[in-house]
C-alpha cells in the first residue's frame, strides 16, 4: 500500500494546522506523508514546527501540492474565497474544492457564518474526532 499524502491547510497563525499535525503524527507516525500549506510563512513554519515532513506557502503551492493529495485537512474556511482575512484566495477555495482527494474540513470559523446541525466542541475534540475517523478511513483505504 503506498504511503498516503495528506495535505493540512492553514493560514494565520498556522495553530489549527499545527494541532491536526501533532494528532496525526501522533496516531500514524510516518506511516503517512504530512504537507504543511500555509496561506502565510507563519502558518507554514507552525506547521513544520509541530511536525510536517515538508511544507510550502502561498497561493501557487497550495493550488499545485492539493491535486496530489489523497486527503486534505484544515478549518472550514479553506473552501471559502476571501476567509480568513482574505490569506483564502478564490484561486485557492476552488483548488480545495476541486481536488480529487477527501476533505476533512473541521467546523470552525471566524466568519459571520453559522454551520446548523453542528455541535460546538473545542479544537482538541474536533481534531480527535477527525483523525480517528474519516482521515483513519482514508489511511487504512475503508
Amino acid at each position: 500500500m503506498p504511503t498516503k499524502r495528506i495535505c493540512v491547510i492553514d493560514g494565520q497563525g498556522g495553530g489549527i494546522g499545527a494541532a491536526v499535525i501533532k494528532a496525526l503524527k501522533g496516531a500514524f507516525g510516518e506511516s503517512v506523508e504530512v504537507i504543511a500549506l500555509g496561506t502565510n510563512a507563519i502558518a507554514t513554519s507552525q506547521m513544520l514546527k509541530a511536525g510536517a515532513n515538508r511544507g510550502a506557502t502561498g497561493e501557487s503551492a497550495i493550488c499545485w501540492t492539493v491535486s496530489t493529495a489523497d486527503c486534505i485537512v484544515g478549518p472550514i474556511a479553506i473552501t471559502w474565497a476571501h476567509s480568513m482575512l482574505g490569506e483564502v484566495t478564490p484561486k485557492i477555495a476552488e483548488a480545495v474544492a476541486s481536488c480529487p482527494g477527501i476533505k476533512v474540513l473541521i467546523p470552525l470559523s471566524q466568519e459571520k457564518v453559522e454551520i446548523v446541525g453542528v455541535a460546538k466542541e473545542p479544537l482538541p475534540h474536533l481534531v480527535q474526532a477527525a483523525v480517528e475517523g474519516k482521515i483513519k478511513e482514508v489511511i487504512h483505504d475503508v
